[in-house]
């Protein structure tokens, strides 16, 4: 799936550098079928796995969101394949009752164009 957030016709210069993906930000979202009456009996399995994950080093950082309904989790995972089939093993995911939006993050891409030879 290409990323509708990249835009490498308006910055050509960046398509010649590449960077790992070394976290994955997923922004996780209720699906019709995750009713609070349908979440609230999977929710205790649903935060002992993400806490299980989070102590194995795959999720770095997680949040809910303030201004929505959900989650928003930095991932340790190097593709956003990886961090999809981590997520859809939560309690959650499936049930389908959550869903994520994956976008693959990496060193800050315009920094190597401040160096003298491109690596």
């Amino acid at each position: 799936m290409d990323n509708p957030r990249l835009l490498a016709e308006q910055l050509p210069a960046l398509a010649a550098i590449s960077v790992p993906t070394t976290k994955i930000l997923a922004i996780g979202s209720v699906t019709p079928k995750g009713t609070p009456e349908a979440i609230a009996p999977i929710l205790p399995f649903e935060v002992r796995a993400t806490v299980r994950n989070f102590l194995a080093g795959r999720i770095d950082q997680w949040y809910f969101q303030t201004e929505g309904n959900g989650v928003v989790f930095i991932m340790n995972a190097g593709s956003r394949a990886e961090a999809h089939a981590i997520l859809e093993q939560l309690p959650l995911g499936v049930a389908g009752m959550m869903e994520f939006e994956l976008i693959a993050l990496g060193p800050l891409k315009p920094l190597a164009m401040l160096l003298d030879a491109p690596a």
